[in-house]
């Protein structure tokens, strides 16, 4: 049955397929818990820890420009998927109207639910990196995230927060819900950093 959803690429396709993955069609549903259920006016950013406090409303969202991105994402357990396309909010644009501390070093992404990952400053501003509400031409649905989560297509997926409520900016690395767990701190799909031997 596997072999309907995945499959081995023949090579790299010139750089797009990190070693150890397989290539699906299909957008697999990975999730620790129950996917959570809310309605688009309880949609919530809210920023805090080592930057001016501020909370983004639902409306406040979805009046800032909307990007339409092609990337592919790369799963952590060996499944890529190519050319996704995703609509949201670019994460320069947000950060135009947050004020970070100096020593404000790395960002704490939460989530409803209790979620946690973190990633550096550096990896969080890219203008690849969105909040996305939609995949494709449709709103993101629930199990994938939805109504709001970043999409970080450089790391590993588990990266991209489903559900996205809070940035909390911090000063020093320190490991969230799957690092904590034994997930890398950054990972990097191309170095393979998926565990926190590698």
């Amino acid at each position: 049955m596997l072999g309907n959803f995945f499959k081995k690429p023949k090579d790299d396709m010139d750089g797009r397929i990190p070693p150890g993955q397989s290539l699906t069609t299909r957008f697999p549903v990975l999730t620790y818990g129950p996917a959570p259920r809310y309605k688009l006016e309880d949609v919530t950013i809210e920023v805090s820890g080592l930057a001016t406090p501020r909370t983004f409303s639902w409306t406040e969202l979805s009046a800032l420009p909307q990007t339409t991105l092609t990337y592919d994402i790369h799963c952590v357990t060996h499944w890529s998927k190519l050319d996704t396309i995703w609509t949201g909010i670019a994460v320069p644009d947000l950060m135009t109207l947050i004020e970070p501390k100096p020593e404000a070093t790395h960002v704490m992404i939460h989530s409803v639910g209790g979620y946690t990952t973190n990633l550096a400053l550096s990896d969080f501003v890219l203008p690849a990196n969105l909040l996305a509400s939609r995949f494709g031409d449709k709103p993101l649905e629930t199990e994938h995230g939805g109504p709001l989560r970043l999409v970080v297509p450089h790391l590993f997926f588990w990266k991209s927060a489903k559900w996205i409520s809070g940035l909390e900016f911090i000063s020093a690395d320190a490991p969230g819900f799957w690092e904590r767990n034994g997930y890398h701190m950054r990972g990097d799909p191309f170095k393979e950093e998926r565990y926190s031997d590698d």
